[in-house]
């Protein structure tokens, strides 16, 4: 049945990246439509379904990004063709399609549009915003010749559009509840979906060390079970290998392998993933390569330190229950560093800018959040899908929430509202003492308008 919303003409080749992204935008009656029957047929149309090229696939609720970033940096530091998919992006649409590093340029994008669409109207079918742009995306990497596939799974990845694509080796990074209305409203039921992106006889990495990570779980039976159905092995963090960290040295063992390496600029836990997963892979990789790899890798937001105007900034994604208990795992550590060095001679204060989406569970946030928070700076994302005020000082229980303008706000109360984020980041400056900590969190839209502040005012 033709599904073609004949209402929107396409644009064409000479159009705008911002005129296809919103073509793609209003096309399908929603952004988000689980399911592989519409898109597979366009894939088919395109050949993109066999990819001449090595495919790792990372699900999971958190740390995608992290571990796709390092397995595309250690492959490319191996002198490998390296195309790598992730989402969303921060800054612009083309961080989420890159080829051995470089964003995709605006003429490569469209081309690809102007191909995927070509193949929708052929087919007679619809296409979702994310549907469309991973197509792209595998229409560049195959275009482009790229001996490497990394992807990162937007969304479960039983249904995501991803999953089109059958891996030689599966990365899922760890299970927590997120996205319930899609995904489901257990761990279990989730752990079903993420292990979708399994396939007969390859290699799984399960990242999540039990009685280690943040949460201690252990493996989902969900994930063991499929795992035994499609005769895949199982290398589970902190069993079938593990990591530890000193002042100087990233350790990181396996039966195969003992190997010294720079200390990562990302989370141990997603880079010793990433490498576990270019080690069981068949393209060749060494030592050298490895270590290379894990000292380029870098992504923003994730638990990234900086300094300025005097004082230290930790900007983090964390956008739920699972990601906020890593990120305080990580604040621990970050402090139990600095007092080791002598850097810290007491637990400074948090300043935290916060906002969330509506659909995530705020409260559990807050909840987690709390103990360590000095004062709370919030205010509503410029988003459809934003939590209001209200709904953000109802997660904050227990904290009264003033109702002054940002200037009369006293420093004492736990809670201030503002207009902006940006209202809310130049608030806490000026409340906070050079030796606290600001901390941002909660969402993308989030940090990403603290990041333009801080380039503006830089």
């Amino acid at each position: 049945m033709n599904t073609e919303n004949t209402a929107t003409i396409a644009p064409t080749i000479t159009s705008s990246l911002q005129q296809w992204l919103d073509y793609w935008s209003s096309i399908h009656v929603t952004a988000i439509d689980l399911g592989l029957e519409r898109i597979r047929p366009v894939a088919e149309y395109l050949h993109l379904l066999k990819p001449l090229a090595h495919v790792v696939t990372v699900a999971g609720t958190n740390g995608k990004g992290s571990t796709t970033t390092t397995i595309a940096a250690i492959y490319q530091a191996a002198g490998y063709q390296v195309g790598l998919y992730q989402s969303p992006h921060i800054y612009r649409f083309n961080e989420r399609i890159k080829k051995n590093g470089a964003e995709a340029e605006d003429a490569t994008l469209i081309a690809a549009f102007v191909a995927v669409e070509q193949a929708r109207v052929a087919c007679q079918l619809t296409l979702s915003f994310f549907e469309a742009t991973t197509l792209a995306a595998f229409w560049i990497f195959q275009q482009q010749a790229c001996d490497i596939w990394v992807l990162e799974v937007g969304l479960g990845g039983r249904l995501d559009a991803v999953n089109l694509i059958d891996p030689h080796v599966a990365v899922i990074t760890n299970i927590g509840l997120d996205h319930v209305e899609w995904l489901g409203n257990s761990i279990e039921k989730i752990a079903f979906e993420k292990a979708g992106i399994m396939r007969t006889a390859i290699p799984v990495i399960y990242a999540e060390p039990a009685g280690q990570g943040p949460e201690s779980n252990p493996v989902p039976q969900a994930i063991i079970e499929r795992s035994q159905q499609l005769n895949c092995p199982l290398y589970v963090a902190g069993r079938d290998y593990s990591w530890q960290t000193t002042d100087d040295t990233f350790y990181y063992a396996s039966p195969s392998c003992t190997l010294a390496l720079p200390i990562p600029k990302l989370a141990p836990v997603n880079v010793a993933a990433a490498i576990s997963a270019v080690l069981l892979g068949t393209p060749s990789v060494n030592q050298a390569a490895i270590i290379h790899g894990v000292n380029a890798a870098y992504i923003a937001g994730r638990f990234e330190v900086r300094q300025f105007q005097d004082r230290t900034l930790i900007l983090d994604v964390a956008h739920n229950v699972h990601g906020v208990q890593f990120l305080l795992h990580q604040l621990q550590s970050h402090q139990q560093q600095l007092s080791a060095k002598g850097m810290n001679d007491k637990t400074p204060k948090i300043h935290l800018v916060f906002s969330m989406l509506a659909d995530k569970d705020m409260a559990g946030v807050a909840n987690l959040l709390k103990p360590v928070v000095a004062h709370w700076y919030i205010a509503a994302l410029d988003n459809e899908r934003a939590a209001s005020l209200t709904q953000l000082r109802h997660a904050i229980t227990g904290l009264e929430a003033v109702q002054q303008s940002p200037e009369s706000q006293d420093q004492a109360q736990p809670v201030s509202e503002h207009a902006t984020i940006t209202a809310a980041f130049s608030a806490a400056l000026n409340h906070s003492q050079p030796q606290d900590i600001i901390m941002v969190c909660g969402s993308f839209y989030t940090l990403e308008a603290v990041w333009e502040s801080l380039a503006t005012w830089q």
